[in-house]
């Protein structure tokens, strides 16, 4: 554990790739079996362990210290795993192997688990106690995602890193016939039926780069506002994947029955209602479900509006060029109405799309896709062949009301704010939004909040409404969560407006008047 800890405080505090990289390549080629293969499942996310909540760590805290004392504490550090990390009263410092910490976690019952947990912190020190925290509840928070965790395996031996992801899904901690094909052996056989491939992912482009390119190279369709997918049929086996693989089916079992064909597609995951895409908002409803109503399937059908094939009839159509790809996926019978092909749009140059682009024919479409003909389809995010131009964002100015704390590297600064704007002569809550601005703008948030808060609601902090922000969000939706009536789409802040006073602030009827 105490060479686990330290590559978790390492990379957190490391900002380089490459030396990230470095660093957890190290780690993967000194450290034995079976404790390098969690790890590493650790940090991609597919670890998976009996769930530690937050309640339980905070009961375990009840029972060891001042509940004044640890309220105090968690307001300052701002993250709870290392508050306890570092309050525990406990003196141990083992060095357990991760893989008794992992068996711990997966295999101790849940009347157990509580006890189990407060004796394996009290055999650990403080670096080790936190590693331990963040392998319980999942959340590592150092700054490296699945594809770099999986750049640095490929770097060990002789697969590249598109051959990993390819069998990734198909395999299981603690991955040692992975561990061997790096080192020489014979590749893992990939036996898991309907596995997820790795997709193809866009970058952000404005009018200005696309001016550099040739239209006639490119095709574009409309950018839908639901979630991307990836459906699968593989000899009768019908999966349905989110863009980062996890397994989804389970909340449409409508789709997963409409999955007639032999193959595996791209596409948008959307709810429809006579042929029209509804907003994201109830798309939403059914997300992250383990079951749904039959009400649910009634009042929300689920369908798929599909772009692109990459396995169709036994054949893997991932090298052929995005012009044919498409002319395949426009001509296949997918026999189920549930299931439609996103439409090409007709433009000869950039500012035909760009009229396009500002006048969709839908209030939910969020922009549009553009993509080399020529392209394969290649996993993770390749530079040129496909962009994003989204829409436009929506903008309003709002009072700051409340502020939080960070977590991890913010966990010294003010740095999640609630937004309101005005209702009559109050002002309502709208929104949170805790991105969107710079190092040197949140150092001068986190003054204002100090020296303006008048009232205290344990981590959280009521200011006095002085402060103006613009705030910038992708759609909005109607929610009996919100008191405002509305949930606003990846809020963040755009500009901090010191010259504007509150009285000048953006009315919810405003805002009201945006929903589609």
């Amino acid at each position: 554990m105490k060479a686990f800890a330290h590559l978790l405080e390492r990379l957190a505090f490391t900002p380089a790739r490459n030396a990230k990289l470095r660093l957890l390549r190290h780690y993967l080629e000194t450290t034995p079996d079976p404790d390098r293969g969690y790890a590493l499942a650790a940090l991609t996310g597919d670890l998976k362990l009996r769930a530690v909540t937050p309640s339980l760590l905070r009961g375990l805290m009840a029972e060891r210290v001042d509940d004044q004392l640890f309220a105090l504490s968690y307001d300052f550090v701002g993250d709870l795993a290392e508050t306890i990390a570092l309050l525990w009263q406990g003196d141990g410092d083992q060095d357990v192997p991760l893989h008794e910490a992992v068996t711990l976690l997966s295999d101790t019952g849940k009347a157990g688990l509580p006890a189990a947990i407060a004796a394996m912190l009290d055999r650990l020190g403080p670096s080790q106690r936190l590693a331990f925290l963040k392998l319980a509840t999942g959340n590592m928070r150092v700054g490296l995602s699945a594809r770099l965790a999986r750049i640095a395996l490929a770097e060990m031996g002789e697969p590249e890193v598109a051959d990993i992801e390819e069998i990734w899904h198909g395999l299981k901690p603690p991955y040692r016939p992975l561990f061997d094909w790096t080192a020489g052996g014979a590749r893992p056989e990939h036996a898991a039926r309907a596995p997820f491939r790795p997709v193809m992912l866009s970058t952000p482009v404005d009018l200005d780069q696309l001016r550099g390119f040739d239209p006639d190279e490119y095709m574009a369709e409309w950018k839908w506002d639901g979630i991307r997918v990836q459906a699968i049929n593989d000899g009768g086996v019908r999966r349905l994947y989110s863009r980062t693989g996890e397994d989804i089916g389970a909340a449409f079992p409508d789709v997963i029955e409409a999955l007639n064909f032999d193959g595996a597609a791209d596409g948008e995951l959307l709810v429809r209602r006579d042929g029209e895409v509804a907003v994201f908002g109830d798309l939403q409803k059914r997300l992250n479900r383990k079951a749904i109503s039959r009400a649910m399937l009634d009042s929300h059908p689920a369908g798929l509006r599909l772009y692109d094939l990459m396995i169709w009839q036994g054949r893997d159509l991932r090298g052929l060029p995005l012009a044919e790809r498409r002319a395949v996926l426009d001509g296949a019978d997918f026999g189920s109405d549930r299931i439609d092909v996103s439409p090409l749009l007709d433009f000869a140059t950039w500012d035909d799309l760009a009229a396009l682009r500002a006048d969709p024919p839908s209030a939910v479409i969020e922009g549009v896709m553009i993509k080399r003909r020529d392209s394969p389809y290649v996993g993770g995010r390749p530079r040129g062949p496909w962009f994003k131009w989204k829409r436009d964002p929506m903008v309003v100015d709002a009072v700051m009301l409340y502020a939080q704390r960070g977590h991890g590297k913010r966990s010294g600064f003010y740095s999640d704010f609630t937004f309101g704007l005005w209702d009559g002569d109050q002002l309502v809550p709208v929104g949170k939004a805790y991105f969107g601005f710079t190092d040197e703008e949140l150092r001068e948030l986190d003054r204002f909040v100090r020296t303006n808060t008048v009232d205290r609601f344990g981590p959280v902090r009521a200011v006095a409404p002085k402060l103006v922000l613009e705030v910038a969000f992708e759609g909005l939706n109607e929610s009996g969560r919100h008191k405002s009536g509305i949930a606003m789409r990846f809020p963040r802040i755009s500009r901090i407006r010191w010259d504007k006073r509150a009285a000048e602030a953006d009315r919810l009827d405003s805002l009201k008047e945006m929903l589609p």
